[in-house]
Parts: structure tokens; C-alpha cells; sequence
């Protein structure tokens, strides 16, 4: 009998462990700055994004969010949807090749957005929208590599874009552009087209790699109770 407490004591402390380990790269999975929806049609017009930015910091609050768009293939008629709490400063910055559109030629456009001012708690995320004329359609992806800083001077740089299929340590949010058709959303993008009055909410857990972790964490759970449930049926063959 105590052999088998034994067994069945160090297969609980295995699956704990486990499940804890797979639970904080979940969380760690969902913690960077996104864009929603995912991806748009090449050339969509009159749109909307919104750039979700949870606070990772247990200790300090995200006081200044900088987004910057690319100038390579740049966002057209970029408005900024007003944010309580938050100051938004639009820089624009002169195209080196100007875009060709049906209302003229563009020859400046937006190439950053800094939010500051407002307040984003620990466990907390804040979403800023950003509406659109036109999305380039000469390209297959945008990234808007962000820079988020916090009340006790930390930055995190979200800038890295993803190689080779892996997604990296701290990567940009990025947007895809497909061939053509709808929009396509994320589950987790929001079904009105502003926040106004918005404030900072509680951070939200929906990540598809956060999701697939957890089910990891799941299966680690059964095959160390599976573990345990073998080492008492050996056990008691053994006494037999």
C-alpha cells in the first residue's frame, strides 16, 4: 500500500508540474500585441483595425503604446478613432514612391500612431482602432511593428517578424492581404466598429496557440493518471 501512495503521490506531482509548465507558455503565448481582424483583402477599402495591447507586467501599467505602419506599402486614409484617456499623435511621413488613387496622387501618408496619456493595468488589455481608406494591394502582409512602454520605463519592443513558420519571442503584429474576397476575422476581433467610452479590460485568453497549449496541458493530465492507474494495477499483480 505505501509503495503504491508512493507511485501514485510522485504521478500527481508529475502532471502538476506538467500542466503548471504548459499553462505559463499559454499565458506567455498571449501576452504580445495583435492586429484584428487577421488578414484583409488586397485593396479593401474603407476598413477597420484594431490593435489589441495586453499588459504582461504584474508590477507596472502600460502608459504609452507607438504603432508604426509601413511606408513601403503604405495605409491610406488612416483616421484614428478617439480613446478615452488616451492621447493619440499621427505622424505622416513623405512616400518615396507617391500611390496613384481615383482621387489624385498620394505623396504622404501615415507611418505612426502613439497613444499616451491613458492606463493599462496588470491583467488588463486595451484595444485601439484605427480605421482605413485603402490597403495596398502590391503586397501579401503588413507588419506594424509596435513599441509598448510601461510606468516603470520597461519598453517592449514588438518588432520581429516571424521566419520560417516559427513565430518569434517578441513578434510585430502582422496582417495578412489575400488574392481577394471578404475580410476574414478573427474570433476574437469585436462585432461593433469602435470602443468608444471604452476602457482597459480584463485580458483575454482566446489565443488559438494559447488554446492548442492548453489542451496539451490536458493531455499531459490523463496520461499521468493513466500512469498512476497502471502503477496500481501492477502493484496489486505483483502482491497476487
Amino acid at each position: 500500500m505505501t509503495s503504491t501512495r508512493t507511485t501514485l503521490r510522485r504521478a500527481a506531482a508529475v502532471t502538476t508540474l506538467a500542466a503548471a509548465g504548459v499553462l505559463a507558455a499559454a499565458g506567455a503565448a498571449s501576452a504580445h500585441v495583435t492586429v484584428h481582424p487577421e488578414s484583409y483583402a488586397k485593396g479593401a477599402t474603407d476598413g477597420l483595425l484594431t490593435f489589441r495591447v495586453p499588459n504582461e507586467e504584474d508590477s507596472a501599467s502600460t502608459t504609452k503604446v507607438q504603432v508604426f505602419l509601413p511606408t513601403d506599402h503604405p495605409v491610406l486614409g488612416v483616421l484614428v478613432h478617439p480613446q478615452d484617456g488616451w492621447t493619440a499623435k499621427v505622424t505622416t511621413t513623405k512616400l518615396k514612391t507617391p500611390v496613384k488613387t481615383d482621387d489624385g496622387t498620394i505623396t504622404e501618408a501615415v507611418s505612426a500612431i502613439t497613444w499616451s496619456g491613458g492606463k493599462i493595468g496588470a491583467g488588463q488589455y486595451e484595444d485601439f482602432d484605427v480605421a482605413f481608406g485603402q490597403l495596398p494591394d502590391d503586397s501579401d502582409q503588413l507588419t506594424f511593428k509596435t513599441l509598448q512602454t510601461y510606468s516603470d520605463g520597461k519598453v517592449a519592443r514588438w518588432i520581429e517578424e516571424p521566419a520560417g513558420g516559427d513565430e518569434p519571442e517578441t513578434p510585430a503584429p502582422v496582417l495578412k492581404l489575400t488574392a481577394g474576397g471578404e475580410k476574414t476575422t478573427s474570433a476574437d476581433s469585436k462585432s461593433g466598429s469602435g470602443n468608444s467610452g471604452s476602457t482597459s479590460k480584463a485580458a483575454d485568453p482566446s489565443d488559438s496557440t494559447a488554446r492548442g497549449l492548453g489542451i496539451a496541458g490536458l493531455v499531459v493530465g490523463v496520461l499521468g493518471l493513466a500512469a498512476a492507474a497502471f502503477a496500481i494495477v501492477r502493484g496489486r499483480s505483483a502482491r497476487s
